[in-house]
């Protein structure tokens, strides 16, 4: 299986590095291929300028953009590793999202004015790692209204099959066997999705 890993942290000394590492591991000890796109490191460009938004509608997809699809395309599989920020993907994942994700690439109009996703032979495996504790997303909604935004609202729009959203909590102050707990959570769920 090929997988493509997107990633949006931009210390190397984060707990979601050690997710990124040992996703990367447990998915090539089972002998599949794995892309990291690290967009930090990357210096990847999240903003959907006035440029690119009049070259995608004229059918010119620009470089960086098209070199990104192309990645996609091949994949079988999108792991998006990010930390939550403000209840939210880092701006460079969203736009990453924005820019990557156009009109008649991830997704496209019918001749009926319906939504037809266009990467269904996705699917997505979503880690996000947030500071508050899973127990006050969960009792507050928070958990589910991120999964509806962005498993369903963005990569449900798209046609992809969201396989699972770990979300990793209060990892600003874990234990080191709540940290290797944690990512031994990691490598069982993407060893039984896979």
């Amino acid at each position: 299986m090929k997988h493509l890993i997107v990633y949006a942290h931009p210390h190397e000394s984060s707990f979601c590095h050690a997710v990124l590492e040992i996703a990367v591991k447990t998915l090539q000890d089972k002998g599949d291929s794995v892309v990291v796109r690290d967009l930090y490191k990357l210096g990847f460009n999240p903003v959907l300028s006035a440029k690119d938004f009049a070259d995608l509608r004229g059918g010119e997809i620009p470089s960086d953009i098209a070199k990104e699809q192309v990645y996609i395309k091949e994949a079988d599989c999108m792991t998006f590793i990010y930390p939550l920020w403000w209840t939210s993907m880092p701006a460079i994942l969203k736009g990453y999202i924005d820019r990557i994700f156009a009109y008649g690439f991830a997704y496209q109009f019918t001749e009926n004015g319906d939504i037809e996703g266009l990467l269904g032979d996705k699917k997505v495996f979503i880690i996000s790692t947030q500071g508050t504790p899973n127990d006050i997303y969960d009792a507050s909604g928070m958990s589910e209204a991120l999964k509806q935004t962005t498993d369903i609202g963005v990569f449900g729009f798209c046609g992809m099959n969201v396989l699972e959203h770990i979300f990793l909590g209060k990892v600003n102050c874990i234990s080191e066997q709540e940290r290797t707990d944690m990512l031994q959570k990691v490598q069982n769920t993407l060893k039984s999705a896979f």
